[in-house]
């Protein structure tokens, strides 16, 4: 079987490129889905993981909750809400609420608990420092612990969009958007090329996110110190009062 050659002439087919259907569209819907998600995972996971680490409290609750999230398989969140989605929005509530629910899921573990890292990890001899300047809790958490954990924060940013990126295929499992509908209509048809083409598109954004942060991290990581990895939850040791 010619699949590449099969695969070159779909990318080279100017219907697919155009549409509804068309490779722009699927990119962006794509997007869009992730991009939704992880403006929701964020807005959680960054509140919680930069107070925890900021106050000490919560810390073991929040780790545990984190280890919990990461153990839930996405595509059973989706189907476990999908009933109640679905009774509330009929259109949406099927083919694109599951999946960002998912998502969210799926994108709030590594956020927070890099969150949490990386303002545990500042230097407590910088912190006493703001105080002796005279800078309250509030002041040194935006002045001083929040800009020098930026590059984990980051990392864990990264880690969370590239999950994203990855996973967000599984929307068109329920006719949702994006570039699983290549994968999945491709495979009822079939059709190898349309799947492996968005195979290929699937990468091809990831590697184009994974750069994008890469450059950011590079930015941010004071020149001659190490880069984080992005912190997995189990192995965070979680101190202060639970």
């Amino acid at each position: 079987m010619d699949v590449l050659p099969g695969i070159a002439r779909w990318f080279a087919d100017p219907a697919h490129w155009q549409g509804s259907a068309g490779i722009p569209q699927r990119v962006l819907e794509h997007l869009v889905i992730s991009a939704a998600a992880l403006a929701v995972a964020a807005a959680i996971g960054l509140a919680a993981g930069i107070a925890v680490g900021h106050t000490r409290r919560w810390a073991a609750l929040a780790v545990s909750a984190a280890n919990l999230g990461r153990a839930l398989p996405t595509i059973a969140v989706m189907a476990f809400v999908l009933p109640i989605t679905a009774a509330i929005d009929p259109q949406n509530g099927f083919k694109v609420y599951p999946a960002v629910i998912g998502l969210i899921v799926l994108a709030i573990p590594p956020i927070l608990v890099n969150a949490y890292a990386g303002i545990r990890g500042v230097d407590p001899d910088i912190v006493e420092a703001g105080r002796a300047m005279g800078m309250r809790g509030g002041q040194l958490l935006l002045a001083v612990e929040v800009p020098l954990a930026a590059p984990v924060i980051v990392t864990g940013l990264r880690s969370a969009t590239s999950q994203v990126i990855a996973t967000a295929t599984l929307a068109a499992l329920f006719g949702g958007p994006g570039l699983g509908r290549y994968l999945v209509e491709g495979y009822a048809q079939r059709d190898y090329p349309m799947m492996f083409a968005g195979v290929i598109l699937v990468g091809a954004l990831f590697l184009a996110i994974e750069g994008a942060f890469a450059l950011v991290e590079t930015v941010l990581t004071p020149r001659g110190a190490p880069r984080r990895r992005s912190v997995p939850a189990g192995q965070v040791a979680a101190s202060g009062p639970a």
